[in-house]
């Protein structure tokens, strides 16, 4: 009597068919349980090879004929385009209870580092940018991003509501669970977890945030219990209490006001800053001062009837800035409207442009004056990189931010003590930036009678120019 023998078949892992993602799908199902393997797909494929057995020894000995194995009851990857029948779709609400109810879940709650689109494995291979040897992240080979262009790929996944799973991928490769949120803000090459995020990370003070880091709870002892990552998109007042969080979070994506750092264990949560991060970088100038890089040119498609991103937020404010405020009855905000355009051609004017160099639309020209203080101001007053510019012109607001150590923080703590306005200072004032100095500014901005965002402590022109006249 002889015993078939039984071959699983292995399907090319290269493939470039159309049935690519379903190819890898079920090699990444025929592993392990433990490894995140279906449970259904090994019980089937158990169950046909005792059938076979018995019917082997049943039948004394005859041929029996070759028997298939069932397909998997559902995959864990992208939905195969070329498959519109494909059980992943989104749109099939059954798709989740059924995963739900069969399959086990990863041994942590954010899965393990893998490629994108789960290739199989997690954690089966290094990542890109890590080293073979050390396994160390070598700055250099991470992809460069802008800190408006993280949080404008964060707002993609709150737009799309994208449901919260920690097996299920979304269209753009990254896992949705919060760690698979944050690979894609910062546009990372794999998928990470919480557990590996710091890596690609700079570990920072909580009163350093700017929009784009992150604040990370990693429970090592039990990763169930508690991880998870939110990414800082601001403060949401003056009180530094509380800010805008994007996050990945059952049941979807979502942008919220929330305490700092978290609702739970909030004082376990890390700040870090992604390596590859070039907005908001400094250089050294000439006079030994650190100075802002500028955020280059988003491109015109950006700004002008229908435009709605955070690119017309950060023009607002830039002009509000440079004497723009009496345009806008509220706002800035990311849609554009009529007070963007008269803003933008009253700055324009002011620089002695006319005809097209006035459209109200901002071009390179203007956007280079406007994110570097360059130029005049609304009303007629130089900015920092006027021809016109003296001792007592505002820097412009990357000089005071926390980091920062320059000439023109000093020379603002010494004029707020000569107003009255110095009782935080233990000691200094001196160039480097610190908290006391944004209290202080606080403290004069609010006799000025502002409140909200314009008494938050960063001087910006009319704090400079009131505090020196």
């Amino acid at each position: 009597m002889s015993v078939p023998v039984f071959e699983e078949f292995e399907p090319a892992a290269d493939c470039g068919c159309p049935g690519c993602a379903r190819q890898r799908r079920d090699l990444a199902l025929r592993l392990p349980v433990r490894a995140g393997g279906h449970p259904a797909v090994h019980g089937a494929r158990r169950a046909l090879l005792l059938a076979t057995a018995a019917g082997v020894v049943l039948g004394g000995g005859g041929t029996t004929a070759a028997t298939a194995l069932p397909p998997p009851p559902g995959p864990f990857t992208p939905a195969d385009p070329a498959d519109p029948a494909d059980p992943e779709d989104p749109a099939d609400p059954a798709d989740e209870s059924e995963w739900a109810a069969t399959h086990p879940g990863p041994d942590t709650p954010q899965g393990g580092r893998e490629p994108l689109h789960g290739a199989p494995g997690p954690g089966s291979q290094p990542s890109p940018d890590a080293t073979p040897t050390t396994g160390q992240i070598v700055t250099g080979t991470l992809r460069k991003t802008t800190r408006t262009e993280i949080i404008n790929r964060a707002k993609l996944w709150v737009t799309a509501q994208v449901p919260y799973s920690m097996e299920k991928y979304w269209s753009d490769g990254y896992r949705q669970d919060c760690s698979g949120y944050i690979s894609m803000a910062w546009n990372l090459r794999t998928n990470e977890w919480t557990g590996s995020l710091d890596r690609f990370a700079d570990r920072i003070d909580r009163t350093e945030l700017k929009p784009g880091d992150i604040l990370l709870f990693h429970n090592p002892a039990d990763p169930t219990r508690g991880s998870h990552v939110t990414i800082f998109g601001g403060w949401t007042d003056y009180t530094h209490t509380a800010y805008t969080a994007y996050e990945q979070t059952k049941p979807r994506t979502r942008k919220r006001a929330t305490p700092m750092a978290y609702w739970e264990n909030a004082d376990r949560y890390v700040a870090y800053r992604y390596k590859g991060v070039v907005t908001g970088a400094t250089t050294v100038g000439t006079g030994g001062g650190a100075t802002p890089t500028p955020a280059p040119y988003p491109g015109v498609a950006m700004f002008g009837t229908g435009a709605d991103n955070a690119y017309v937020t950060q023009l607002g404010r830039l002009l509000v800035d440079r004497g723009g405020k009496r345009y806008y009855s509220k706002g800035p905000g990311p849609k554009w409207g009529e007070a963007d355009r008269r803003a933008t051609r009253a700055f324009q004017q002011a620089q002695g442009w006319k005809g097209t160099g006035a459209d109200g639309l901002p071009g390179p020209a203007t956007w280079k004056l406007l994110v570097t203080g360059g130029g005049r101001s609304i009303g007629g007053s130089s900015g920092s990189g006027g021809s016109s510019a003296h001792a007592t012109d505002f820097p412009g607001r990357g000089s005071f931010r926390p980091g920062q150590s320059n000439a023109y923080v000093e020379k603002l703590g010494k004029q707020l003590v000569k107003r009255g306005f110095g009782k935080h200072y233990l000691s200094g004032p001196g160039p480097r930036w610190t908290e006391a100095d944004r209290r202080n500014v606080e403290a004069f901005q609010r006799a000025q009678g502002w409140r909200g965002a314009a008494a938050d402590g960063y001087p910006g022109p009319e704090t400079w120019r009131r505090l020196f006249r």
